[in-house]
C-alpha cells in the first residue's frame, strides 16, 4: 500500500502539466483578443498574448522535465521526506524480487 501511494503521489505532480500547457496558451491568446477588442489593436495583442502563452507553456514543460530528472536521479525519493530506513527497506524488497526471478 505504501509503494502504491508513493507512485500515485509522484504521478499526481505530473498529471496537470498538459492542462497547464493548454490553459496558458488559451488564456494568453484569448486575453490578447479581449484586449484587442477593448483597445482596437486588432491582431497585435492576440499575437502577443499567444507568444506569452507559448512562453509560459514552455516554462511549465521545462520545470516539469527538470523535476522529473531530479527525481530520477534520486530514484523518486526526496531524502528530506523519506527516511533512510524506508529507502533501505525498499532496496531490500527489490533485492528479494531480483533473487526470485
Amino acid at each position: 500500500m505504501g509503494l502504491l501511494r508513493t507512485n500515485l503521489k509522484a504521478t499526481g505532480g505530473y498529471a496537470t502539466v498538459g492542462m497547464d500547457i493548454v490553459l496558458s496558451i488559451v488564456f494568453g491568446f484569448f486575453g490578447g483578443r479581449w484586449l484587442d477588442g477593448k483597445l482596437g489593436t486588432e491582431p497585435y495583442l492576440a499575437i502577443l498574448g499567444l507568444a506569452f502563452g507559448l512562453a509560459a507553456a514552455g516554462r511549465f514543460l521545462y520545470r516539469a522535465t527538470r523535476r522529473a530528472e531530479r527525481e530520477m536521479k534520486t530514484d523518486g525519493f526526496k531524502e528530506s521526506s523519506v527516511g533512510r530506513d524506508a529507502r533501505f527497506a525498499l532496496d531490500q524488497k527489490d533485492n528479494e524480487r531480483s533473487g526470485e526471478d
